[in-house]
């Protein structure tokens, strides 16, 4: 291999050395997570269970249908909310990753973006946690027929509750899908406006899709991601509104350049009264 073609090769090589360093920082990262959060896992178990819990019969308490659901359930969950605890760490390193190849003003939007990004993640799965789950889970008690008696499976309880809760956290991410779009000139404020009834639609749908097959988590999802559109709708016309007024603001700037016979005439001046 040549010296010229090696040269060549060495930034992409970089570029995966550094790719795995991170990597593996993301990966400790949440193996520290979940070293520590593992002495715990029966507990957050339980607490991710209060709300079904609370509105079973008196009496009545959750099950294991398979021998290794004790164990492996309450782990899968300390793994699942040690990877979502490491989701700052992970994007940074992401963002540590793509920021060299970035514009000034593309790093001006991604961060911020990226932390309300987060953050909305987590408020939607809160939001999840203490506002749906309480009525959901009362709905489906208060639906079991007569001498039928709830025992929900851990490891299918599990599952359903992590559905969930990551539905409603990528729902939360409209107000930043919508600002994007506006942001890189793909749709308008305006054309978004116009559109309302059928992103109110698409909303229900998206609702059907990703939640459970009841009205009331549905509904629950759907109704904040209209929500979150009109928030995402209204900070995208400020910022419309803004980039006009700074626009229209250099437009009635005067124009100092001179021409190029004025510039000449100003040179023979000078030269004249130099001579």
């Amino acid at each position: 291999m040549s010296e010229t073609s090696t040269t060549k090769e060495m930034p992409f090589v970089q570029h995966l050395l550094e790719l795995r360093d991170r990597l593996l920082k993301i990966i400790a990262s949440v193996a520290i997570f979940l070293l520590i959060l593992m002495p715990f896992a029966n507990d957050l178990f339980h607490l991710l269970a209060s709300p079904l819990l609370a509105k079973l019969p008196e009496g009545t308490q959750m099950i294991a249908i398979d021998v290794a659901s004790p164990f492996f359930t309450p782990f899968k969950l300390t793994l699942v909310l040690s990877i979502f605890l490491s989701m700052p760490v992970i994007l940074y390193h992401l963002w540590a990753f793509v920021a060299p190849g970035l514009y000034d003003n593309e790093k001006s939007l991604v961060m911020p973006l990226m932390v309300s990004s987060t953050t909305l993640f987590y408020l939607g799965m809160l939001f999840a946690y203490y506002v749906v789950f309480p009525l959901i889970f009362s709905f489906m008690v208060s639906m079991t027929p007569e001498g039928v008696e709830m025992s929900t499976d851990i490891s299918r309880y599990l599952d359903f509750v992590l559905k969930l809760l990551f539905a409603f956290g990528i729902a939360f991410q409209v107000p930043i899908a919508t600002i994007l779009l506006v942001r890189v000139g793909i749709v308008t404020p305006e054309s978004l406006a116009d559109k309302r009834p059928y992103i109110i639609v698409g909303a229900f749908i998206v609702g059907m899709l990703m939640t459970p097959p009841d009205m009331i988590s549905q509904t629950l999802l759907a109704v904040p991601i209209w929500l979150l559109f009109e928030l995402g709708l209204f900070i995208s016309r400020s910022m419309a509104a803004k980039k006009r007024e700074a626009d229209d603001s250099v437009e009635d700037e005067p124009n100092l350049a001179l021409s190029k016979d004025e510039l000449e005439k100003e040179i023979a001046k000078i030269e004249d009264k130099r001579d």
